[in-house]
């Protein structure tokens, strides 16, 4: 991703567009249309790039979006950005087989590190987008698996500089505690990921409000912003904001 851009976000469960509260699967909201309907929206808007993600799978395993992102890869220009429940080289190849631009995975790369970094290698590193969602507790950001909900003993500060040490482009954060809440986005955190690695190409997640929000993070170093509930709620339009990020 070179530049700076916006991501829409869509995240499914059960077939449907929902967002999570703060990582939540109990306190979820339903929004009525239809995810390719979405994501079509979305393209006409102007995105360039799309952010899917499949609830169930990440929290259960086996990623079961397939189809969908297929639909959107034929009917769209779109490039996709797409995971959950990704836990092996099989998945990867399949999702990447079904249209993907790039792959994106969680749990695993907090669990086992040394066998995503080799992923780098074996597909690219340009198809990889690991995320780090994160929550501050004890004085630490700690990297919590499976959709959120079981804890993990590795650190934010320790796998975001091993990863940009083994060659990781692409990182997605998200500060969990906003995530949802239209709070604001967490840009001491996003700033703090910059000085640890400042080649990364930092994709800024959860808290967004509106286009302010956006200027901020990218003042803060981000390379994109990922939009979910802001543009369901209709917090702002998707086409302003993206011509206040691309003026020329």
């Amino acid at each position: 991703m070179s530049g700076f851009d916006l991501l829409p976000a869509i995240d499914v469960r059960a077939g449907r567009v929902v967002r999570l509260r703060q990582g939540d699967y109990a306190q979820e909201t339903c929004y009525p249309d239809e995810p390719l309907a979405i994501a079509q929206r979305y393209s006409q808007a102007g995105a360039r790039w799309l952010h899917l993600v499949d609830l169930d799978a990440a929290r259960e395993g086996g990623y079961s979006l397939i189809s969908l992102l297929a639909h959107i890869k034929a009917s769209t220009p779109l490039r996709v950005q797409t995971g959950g429940g990704v836990r092996s080289e099989a998945d990867v190849e399949r999702i990447l087989e079904a249209g993907a631009d790039r792959v994106v995975v969680g749990s695993l790369a907090v669990r086992e590190p040394d066998r995503v970094m080799r992923w780098l290698d074996a597909f690219g590193a340009d198809r990889i987008t690991v995320a780090f969602d994160a929550r501050f507790a004890d004085g630490r950001w700690t990297l919590p698996t499976a959709g959120w909900t079981q804890a993990s003993d590795a650190t934010l500060d320790e796998l975001v500089t091993a990863y940009a040490g083994a060659g990781l482009e692409n990182a997605l954060c998200t500060d969990i505690d906003r995530d949802g809440m239209l709070a604001g986005p967490n840009l001491t955190l996003y700033r703090r990921l910059g000085a640890i690695a400042p080649a990364l190409q930092l994709q800024a997640s959860g808290g967004v409000r509106g286009i302010d929000d956006i200027a901020d993070s990218r003042e803060a170093g981000c390379r994109a912003v990922v939009l979910g509930k802001s543009l369901l709620e209709g917090c702002f339009d998707l086409g302003e904001a993206l011509r206040e990020e691309r003026p020329c």
